[in-house]
């Protein structure tokens, strides 16, 4: 199977060479602006795996991205593709088509998928093939059963497209939560984002152990109010994502029971759970609900190497369009 990593998670140029050069495929992004960033830095094999409305500026945009590399874009509907296709037909961009395997944010049923690659098809468009994403893995209970949701919309809507006498060369789906019971029988290709870093949501899910986890945010303790640490690392720092699971907003790296009860914009207020309180001044490795969220908000990553820390900047943040 092959891997096409999901850069959102981190916006770095520095880690996806890293991916590239450990044998991903190329790698996936959520806007054009995310793909000019990686393109800029020689990574020019993108899937914008998004169903994008297609207007006059973005067709220039992908045009020049066209010319020098491979670019694919997501498609859910009839009217997209042959919007797609009146636009980008001439520069050699292919879709795939998406679909949706139970998260219903995106993509048309699964049977309705050869319907869209025909309008791609016959709007002068190459479809490489079908995608979906998992979403609704990130559940305590959903992993693996979504994983099954997945492969089933996947086989259908391959089958859908086969129909109509157009090749499938790429099924495409993944999720950091549910990437250990992919089936490799159905899917040819892996889109997983997180898994790059880990955060506290995998750790909550039991999908990555805390062992695992490359991504803290180190703050400082800043007031021992109320008998609680108050950390600098407010949700400007953490970003303020808690799914319904979650247990807390953010966990310490090093106190595993500990939990951030409280977030406000500079402060984060840590329950330690009968631990020994640390002193003002003292610093803590936070692991932030959603490393996506969290990476956005910083200008670089600081990365420990030969006991030193030098930054990679976060290259493609706030690019949302």
């Amino acid at each position: 199977m092959a891997l096409r990593p999901h850069v959102k998670t981190h916006k770095s140029p520095e880690i996806a060479r890293l991916q590239l050069a450990e044998g991903a495929a190329g790698l996936s992004v959520a806007t054009i602006g995310e793909a000019e960033v990686f393109f800029q830095h020689g990574c020019t094999d993108l899937f914008i795996a998004y169903p994008l409305h297609v207007d006059e500026p973005a067709t220039e945009r992908l045009r020049v991205l066209a010319e020098r590399g491979r670019i694919a874009i997501g498609v859910d509907s009839i009217d997209g593709a042959a919007r797609a296709g009146r636009h980008l037909a001439p520069y050699g961009v292919e879709v795939v088509v998406e679909v949706d395997c139970g998260q219903h944010r995106t993509g048309c049923q699964p049977d309705e998928a050869g319907a869209v690659a025909v309008a791609a098809a016959r709007s002068g468009l190459t479809v490489r093939g079908v995608f979906t994403f998992p979403g609704h893995s990130y559940g305590p209970d959903t992993m693996e059963t979504a994983a099954a949701d997945e492969a089933r919309a996947l086989a259908t809507a391959r089958a859908a497209v086969e129909r109509e006498g157009l090749e499938v060369s790429v099924v495409s789906g993944g999720s950091t939560p549910s990437l250990a019971h992919l089936d490799a029988g159905v899917l040819t290709e892996a889109r997983p984002g997180v898994y790059v870093f880990g955060d506290a949501q995998q750790w909550e899910l039991g999908a990555m152990p805390p062992g695992s986890i490359a991504l803290a945010c180190r703050a400082t303790v800043v007031s021992l109010a109320g008998g609680r640490a108050v950390l600098d690392s407010g949700s400007k720092a953490l970003a303020a994502d808690r799914a319904a699971y979650s247990t807390g907003s953010g966990r310490l790296l090093d106190h595993p029971d500990a939990r951030i009860v409280q977030l406000s914009e500079h402060h984060a207020v840590v329950d330690l759970a009968g631990a020994p309180l640390p002193r003002v001044g003292d610093q803590l490795d936070v692991v932030p609900n959603h490393c996506c969220a969290a990476v956005n908000l910083a200008d670089d990553l600081w990365v420990e190497e030969d006991d030193a820390l030098r930054p990679w900047p976060v290259a493609a943040r706030g690019r949302n369009g």
